[in-house]
């Protein structure tokens, strides 16, 4: 009789959880700005000079870690004093802040946008809002928040999660060399 091999190649792989899902929020732009690119301190020829410089970047994949190539992942978040571009806001954002992006994920699962480390708002703690996207799909809406951030204990979003859900939207903003770095993982159910 042949042996059977039950070594760990021989194992199935287990499928990723997959990165936990939240409100969309109020503020979710009415109209796409002309300027959605990557880089939400240009807003068109106007520069942004306020908040911390920040990397937000990582991969998307499917719950068995395959990249989604083609998906098209979103931010949006407030400037530095706390106000978004939309008019339930009262149009008080800076105009030299995007305050929102959209890019296409590569080949290999790798997005990327440079933005600032989130700010606080009133009620909130920092976050940056993010929507993944395949063709005319919604795959994800959730938020990313400041690993060590004192503000998480009080937000009620924050605080309605699970430990391991806290853990999979909240991660370090680190110092890099040109500007802080957060690598924010996105698993889907595609």
């Amino acid at each position: 009789m042949p042996a059977i091999w039950t070594g760990a190649r021989a194992q199935p792989a287990q499928p990723l959880r997959a990165t936990p899902s939240q409100t969309e929020g109020p503020f979710y732009p009415v109209a796409l700005p002309k300027d959605s690119d990557f880089d939400l301190l240009r807003n068109g020829a106007l520069a942004y000079g306020r908040g911390q410089p920040s990397w937000v970047e990582g991969v998307v994949t499917d719950l068995q870690g395959k990249p989604v190539a083609g998906a098209q992942v979103e931010i949006w978040q407030c400037d530095e004093a706390g106000h978004y571009h939309h008019p339930g806001d009262g149009g008080k954002a800076d105009a030299a802040f995007q305050g929102f992006g959209r890019v296409t994920v590569a080949a290999d699962g790798q997005y990327r946008f440079r933005t600032i480390r989130p700010a606080p708002y009133s009620g909130r703690t920092p976050h940056i809002h993010v929507k993944v996207k395949l063709g005319t799909r919604e795959l994800l809406t959730t938020q990313l928040y400041v690993a060590g951030d004192p503000g998480n204990e009080r937000d009620f979003l924050w605080r309605s999660l699970g430990a391991q859900a806290r853990s999979a939207i909240t991660v370090p903003f680190a110092p890099g060399s040109d500007g802080l770095r957060a690598n924010f993982p996105i698993v889907v159910a595609t």
